[in-house]
């Protein structure tokens, strides 16, 4: 530990379990406060209280929700100097079979919860003239994609799009916004969703030979936030192990 986030305030939505977990307890270990935000609560409070922090149920493709878990963070701690929206979802759905129900239940997670958490964060972080906005993409929608995976990738891509306008747009007000955006990280859900055929793919198609950590995604976040990033706003870190790299399959150089 060496306490690059010290008496820094974060607020963490999509903090119950994974990836955003993993950035909570990354968080914690650089000694930021913490408030954590997610609908699933009691997978939301466990965390909490492993950590020892505040935990406020949110559905964050609601304006009220994102209000009321920035106003937790200010009522426990006095200011706010770090968001990340993590929350997400990704039902697997092909195009044919997706109704208009369906597209905007993934858009109101994760392009409106994008929106409603930076907006809901400017107040304070306008009136104190300082803050980290950060964002988890994915590297589908803005560079892959894959069938079943058309409304994901569209949210995705917007959430990069949104980062770079409101980058352009805060920057005045000495706030920063950038992403994240992992490849295949092994978490709960992929476990539970994907299965292990689907794992033993993604790992024979990553360079590094294995599916990421939610620590390796909490990396990349703890760098964003941390005054080391005090000159970077309105971009991405891939954190995807070289998937994004090979032109085919072949291409391990294996020794003689």
């Amino acid at each position: 530990m060496t306490n690059r986030l010290k008496d820094k305030v974060a607020l963490i939505v999509g903090s119950a379990r994974g990836i955003g977990k993993g950035i909570a307890l990354r968080f914690a270990e650089e000694g930021a406060k913490l408030v954590l935000a997610d609908n699933e609560v009691e997978a939301g409070q466990a965390t909490a209280v492993e950590l020892g922090v505040p935990f406020i149920r949110t559905d964050i493709s609601r304006m009220s929700d994102a209000e009321a878990a920035v106003t937790t963070a200010l009522k426990h701690h006095g200011r706010l100097d770090i968001i990340v929206q993590n929350a997400g979802i990704y039902p697997w759905q092909l195009i044919e079979n997706t109704t208009s129900d369906d597209w905007d239940s993934v858009m109101a997670v994760n392009l409106r919860g994008t929106f409603n958490a930076a907006r809901a964060a400017l107040v304070p972080m306008k009136a104190q003239h300082f803050g980290r906005m950060l964002f988890t993409s994915s590297i589908t929608g803005p560079h892959v994609t894959s069938p079943g995976h058309g409304h994901y990738s569209a949210s995705k891509a917007g959430i990069n799009g949104f980062i770079r306008a409101a980058a352009l747009e805060f920057s005045g007000y000495g706030i920063t916004v950038n992403g994240v955006e992992p490849g295949n990280i092994l978490t709960e859900a992929i476990e539970l969703h994907r299965g292990a055929a689907y794992i033993k793919n993604m790992e024979d198609s990553i360079p590094l030979g294995r599916l990421g950590s939610p620590r390796d995604v909490a990396n990349a976040f703890l760098f964003l936030a941390s005054d080391d990033a005090s000159y970077i706003t309105g971009t991405t870190i891939v954190v995807d192990g070289g998937q994004l790299l090979p032109e085919g399959n072949d291409f391990r150089l294996l020794p003689p």
